[in-house]
C-alpha cells in the first residue's frame, strides 16, 4: 500500500475516534499482509475490583508498515453496565480488515476468535454485571484473594483454540455474526477509554513490540493495567507446552465453600 493510502486511512480513523460511535465496529482499515498468530500468554492478576479483561491484539502501524503487539490488559469500563467487545481482523475483498473493539451494553461479534479468558468466540463467559456490581467467573480469571468482592464459578465450554488472529481466508475461524450480533453492530457503541488508547499508542511506540523485531514473540504479552509495561506482574509469551503445564491462577473462593484455583485453557 502507498503512503497516501495509509494517510487517508489514518485520517479516516482519526475522524471516527472523534465522533460518537453509532457503528464503531464497522470502522476499519485494510492491509494486504496477514496478521501474525496470537501469542500464548497467561492472564496477569486482576489489579482490583471493577476491572474487565481486554484481550491483546496485533495492531497495524502505518508509520512502519507492520504489525505491533498490543498487550492484553485489565481495563476499567467507562461506566457501570458496559462490556468490552474485542477488536478483530477479518479477511475479505483480498485484504485483511481491522474492526476495532468497543464498549457496549452487551458483547458483540468479534470474528468468532477464541481469545481465551472468557472470550471463547461468542459472547463473554468471564463475568457479568449484577445490580451495578461486576461478578467475576473464577474459572477463567486470575483473581487473587481479597482483590474483588463478587466471585462465582461457572463452567465455560471449551472451543478449539487456534493461534490464528483473523477470521476468514486461510484461518480456521469462519464463524459469521448471529442475527443478534448483527443488530447490535448497528447500535450505539462506546469508544475505547483514553487509558486504552494510550495503551495502544505506547505499544506502537515501542520497537520491541513490533513483529519485525520480535518475530511474533513480543516481550510484553499482557499487563495488569493499561500502560503498565514496566509492572513486575507483566506476562511474557509462553510456549504451548508451558501453557499446558502452567499452574492455575489464584482465585478468591466464593463464600460458603472452598475451591481450587483454575485457569482458562487457550
Amino acid at each position: 500500500m502507498t503512503n497516501n493510502v495509509f494517510k487517508r486511512t489514518t485520517l479516516a480513523l482519526g475522524f471516527a475516534l472523534m465522533a460518537p460511535l453509532a457503528a464503531w465496529s464497522q470502522v476499519s482499515l485494510s492491509v494486504n499482509i496477514a496478521p501474525p498468530p496470537l501469542p500464548l500468554y497467561a492472564q496477569p492478576p486482576i489489579p482490583g475490583d471493577g476491572y474487565l479483561w481486554t484481550p491483546g491484539y496485533w495492531a497495524w502501524d502505518a508509520a512502519t508498515g507492520g504489525y505491533t503487539w498490543v498487550p492484553g490488559t485489565w481495563a476499567e469500563p467507562p461506566s457501570i453496565g458496559l462490556l468490552w467487545t474485542p477488536g478483530y481482523w477479518a479477511f475479505g475483498g483480498g485484504g485483511y480488515l481491522w474492526h476495532r473493539g468497543y464498549w457496549g451494553s452487551q458483547v458483540g461479534y468479534y470474528g468468532g476468535l477464541n481469545y481465551g479468558y472468557g472470550y471463547t468466540g461468542s459472547g463473554y463467559a468471564g463475568g457479568r454485571w449484577d445490580h451495578g456490581h461486576f461478578r467475576y467467573n473464577a474459572t477463567v480469571n486470575n483473581l487473587p484473594a481479597g482483590r474483588v468482592q463478587n466471585v462465582y464459578r461457572a463452567a465455560v465450554p471449551q472451543r478449539p483454540a487456534h493461534q490464528e488472529s483473523f477470521n476468514g481466508g486461510a484461518s480456521p475461524y469462519h464463524a459469521q455474526p448471529t442475527a443478534s450480533e448483527r443488530r447490535f453492530e448497528g447500535a450505539t457503541h462506546g469508544n475505547p477509554t483514553p487509558a486504552q488508547v494510550d495503551h495502544e499508542t505506547r505499544a506502537i511506540s515501542m520497537p520491541e513490540q513490533r513483529m519485525a523485531n520480535n518475530h511474533g514473540v513480543p516481550p510484553t504479552a499482557a499487563t495488569p493495567r493499561p500502560g503498565g509495561f514496566g509492572d513486575p506482574q507483566v506476562e511474557h509469551v509462553r510456549a504451548a507446552p508451558e501453557m499446558q503445564r502452567a499452574a492455575r491462577p489464584q482465585v478468591q473462593a466464593p463464600r460458603g465453600g472452598e475451591q481450587r484455583p483454575e485457569g482458562d485453557k487457550r
